[in-house]
């Protein structure tokens, strides 16, 4: 556990120390947040559609963007660790495997979670509407989607050689799901093959989770989303074991 926590405080430095990397993974985000929630929610008519893209659409989709950065983010550092040699200079020290990976695990959520505090705090103090969040259910949530989705991050950096084509495709493969997902149009207004190609992807079913959870919606209602998400992560984790290269 002390190696653990000495790695993740040294990993969180190193993350630090390029400005840009911490604007675009904490405030950008919240930024966004406050920006849309203050730009429409006083102009936007208060009819149920309007009000459930500000109530539910645009926290969802904001959350959703901190995960999909953050998992890029670590897509992206794996890659460059590896093809500069450093994860092999990594495991020939006296660390196990999974405390190096879980250090760059627990990186990510820790900067996902500042990241949703600050978008909680600001949201309380200037959204301009009654936002009610059950904090931790979504909390919840969103830290089980981000497991599911962390999984294929670790696939995608097990399979891509070069830090140069990783974050690409990474960003291909997730935002690609997230337009799919259901979270700014219904997936019932795909053609038939769209809607069958959705019902595959997890993001589908996090995004069900995450807004029917934010909506108030007990757990029990989504045990198929839960189940969905379980198993992907059960699924990639095991392909990326297989498949993930130290050099």
């Amino acid at each position: 556990m002390r190696n653990l926590l000495r790695l993740t405080w040294l990993e969180t430095k190193i993350f630090l120390r390029e400005p840009m990397g911490a604007i675009g993974t904490i405030l950008i985000p919240v930024l966004i947040f406050l920006g849309l929630g203050r730009t429409l929610a006083p102009r936007l008519p208060k009819v149920p559609q309007t009000t459930d893209f500000v109530y539910h659409t645009v926290p969802v989709g904001t959350a959703l963007f901190i995960l999909v950065n953050a998992i890029l983010s670590l897509v992206t550092i794996v890659s460059i660790y590896r093809e500069g040699g450093i994860l092999k200079r990594l495991r020939a020290t006296p660390l196990r495997p999974v405390t190096i990976l879980s250090a760059h695990v627990l990186v990510k959520l820790l900067f996902t979670a500042a990241t949703l505090l600050l978008m909680l705090l600001a949201g309380r103090r200037y959204y301009p509407v009654d936002l009610q969040i059950p904090v931790v259910n979504f909390t919840l949530a969103l830290l089980l989607a981000t497991f599911a989705m962390l999984s294929i991050g670790f696939v995608i950096a097990s399979v891509v050689k070069t830090a140069r084509f990783a974050q690409p495709l990474g960003g291909l493969v997730l935002y690609s799901m997230i337009g799919l997902s259901g979270l700014f149009f219904p997936i019932a207004g795909l053609p038939p093959r769209l809607q069958m190609l959705a019902k595959l992807l997890p993001m589908t079913y996090a995004v069900s989770l995450l807004r029917q959870i934010l909506k108030g919606d007990p757990w029990s209602a989504h045990v198929t989303d839960l189940v969905a998400l379980t198993l992907t992560f059960i699924v990639f984790t095991a392909v990326s074991s297989r498949f993930f290269r130290w050099e």
